[in-house]
């Protein structure tokens, strides 16, 4: 059984579009995908469902035990090919410190991290940042997979940078105004059932092209 935890260095990398892009394209493949998301976010979770066709699941160390968590796992994810969890902000961004973070639901569930890293305004300067995530406490880094790509060429400068930082480049998101997921003002506005299933396919369209997902999933 497959499982990976979707994270980034910061908030608004591009994590959720990665991950609804990369759970309507399992789905496509004809997988059972089980999403889940960390911490008690109610709208992401409502995403998930769209692209998957599975109900989403919270992973909250911070209103639950670690054992209730385990038990949500493992009880969801059961009958999934594929157990697919997003982070939650930065990876190591948690209620004290990195308590509560992706990075420690990540260790604690013994899932290996594919890391989103916004390259609009860098090159090979990702080098370092993709090198302290992997050797940073026990973060389990098993790829990484960049967002906001310009051209072919910007994305050959991130990957020579991760194979020098020593970690897998599974491939990219291109830059595409049209993926643009609409301010969400703390959930009170949704945009149309109609207008998700069009950045859900727009956002799997990118990941099929440009993702490795057999290595991915290989990780």
């Amino acid at each position: 059984m497959n499982k990976l935890l979707i994270g980034a260095a910061t908030s608004n990398s591009g994590k959720t579009t990665f991950t609804m892009g990369l759970l309507r394209a399992l789905r496509e493949r004809g997988l059972n995908v089980q999403p889940f998301k960390c911490g008690p976010d109610y709208i992401d979770t409502i995403f998930h469902e769209i692209a998957s066709g599975n109900e989403s699941v919270n992973l909250d160390t911070f209103l639950s035990s670690p054992e209730h968590v385990q038990d949500l796992f493992e009880r969801y994810g059961a009958e999934a090919d594929v157990r697919v969890v997003e982070g939650v902000m930065g990876l190591y961004d948690g209620y004290d410190r990195w308590h509560g973070s992706s990075a420690e639901i990540a260790e604690f569930l013994q899932i290996p991290v594919i890391l989103v890293v916004n390259a609009k305004s860098a090159a090979y300067s990702v080098a370092p940042l993709i090198y302290g995530f992997r050797h940073f406490k026990s973060s389990g880094i098993a790829g990484v997979v960049f967002n906001q790509i310009a051209s072919p060429s910007h994305f050959q400068y991130l990957k020579e940078a991760c194979d020098d930082a020593g970690v897998p480049c599974l491939g990219y998101m291109a830059r595409n105004d049209r993926l643009t997921i609409p301010n969400r003002h703390l959930g009170l506005t949704i945009s149309a059932r109609e207008e998700m299933e069009r950045l859900i396919a727009l956002a799997a369209e990118e990941v099929n092209q440009h993702v490795d997902i057999d290595n991915l999933l290989a990780l």
